[in-house]
This record gives C-alpha cells, sequence and structure tokens, in this order.
C-alpha cells in the first residue's frame, strides 16, 4: 500500500499536464470545431433567451406527469425538443472560471486515480502495472460519464466520442506520470 500523502507529486504535475494538454487539444488540432452548430436566426434566438437567468433548460418542459398525457403538450414534443444552457454574458470570467474549475477536476480525477492505484499497488511496483492501475481510472473520470448526454439528451455521438478520446489521452498522460514518479 502507497500512502495518499506520498504521491503529491504525481498528482499535481499530472493535472498541470493535463490542464496544458487541454489547451493544446482545442487550440492546436482544432477537431472539435463541428461540436456545435450555428442556430439560424441567431440574433433573434438570442435577444429571445437573454432575459432568461443562466441554467439549464428543456423545450417543452412539462409542469407535471398530467401535462405529459395532455394532447397539447404531446402535440408540441413532436415538433420537436430542445435542451438548452443559457451561460452569464461575461466570456472572459466565464471562461477564466471554467479553466479554474478544469485544473481542479483534474486534481481531483488524479487523486482518486492515486488513492486506487495506492490501496492496490505497493512501493516499487513495475511501470506497466501503475500505468495500468492509474490510466484506466482516471479515463473513468475523464471520460466514461460523458456518453450520458449522448444517450439522454441527445447530444451527437460524434461530439462525445471526440470528448471520450480527449479523456483517453488525459488518462495516458496521467499514467505516465505516475508511472514515471511512483515510490520505490
Amino acid at each position: 500500500m502507497v500512502p495518499l500523502a506520498s504521491l503529491w507529486l504525481p498528482i499535481l504535475l499530472s493535472a498541470v499536464v493535463v490542464f496544458i494538454s487541454s489547451s493544446l487539444l482545442h487550440m492546436v488540432l482544432k477537431y472539435h470545431g463541428t461540436d456545435f452548430a450555428t442556430v439560424p436566426n441567431e440574433d433573434a434566438v438570442l435577444d429571445a433567451l437573454r432575459p432568461n437567468p443562466p441554467g439549464d433548460y428543456m423545450l417543452p418542459r412539462p409542469a407535471s406527469r398530467e401535462q405529459m398525457k395532455d394532447p397539447a403538450f404531446q402535440e408540441k414534443m413532436k415538433r420537436g425538443v430542445a435542451v438548452l444552457t443559457i451561460m452569464r454574458g461575461d466570456p472572459q470570467a466565464s471562461f477564466k472560471k471554467a479553466l479554474a474549475l478544469w485544473f481542479v477536476y483534474s486534481l481531483v480525477v488524479s487523486v482518486f486515480a492515486a488513492y486506487i492505484a495506492g490501496r492496490a499497488l505497493r512501493p516499487g511496483t513495475e511501470y506497466a502495472e501503475v500505468f495500468r492501475f492509474i490510466g484506466t481510472t482516471a479515463f473513468l473520470g475523464y471520460s466514461l460519464a460523458m456518453a450520458q448526454q449522448s444517450i439522454w439528451y441527445a447530444k451527437k455521438w460524434s461530439t462525445t466520442v471526440k470528448s471520450m478520446f480527449d479523456g483517453l489521452i488525459y488518462a495516458m498522460l496521467t499514467a505516465v506520470i505516475f508511472g514515471w514518479l511512483w515510490p520505490k
């Protein structure tokens, strides 16, 4: 068993490396450029949505289970459903907050990966074994739950798969760092 406190360096370093690599993936490779489409008549749609507070919305949204049975509501559903997130209008503040939260999230994934591997492995464990434990756990943290967005909210599977691929890269980078810095 390896105490979590003795893994502070790979936890911190892997979070930094994931943070930097995620920025490079999104700025350099550009394969996420097709994740979102442009809404026709964008200005009118934005003007209509701006009075609403930031949050997650579903349209149409029934007020009760009974309303779901109402023929008028069912007709609305047949015409189309939208799942919508409205964010604050200050892009710099929102982006800075998202970057900070992403770094914290990367730390959390590394902590959980370190905890699981630390309980299962001993000091001096071979690189490949550390890589396997850390990589699998980090992949779970970075990728697996993303499929729920495609399953329940019809997010494009291509977007989900690309994000899961990113998570695989982050998991492998995390595993490399832990394998390299695993206590002897």
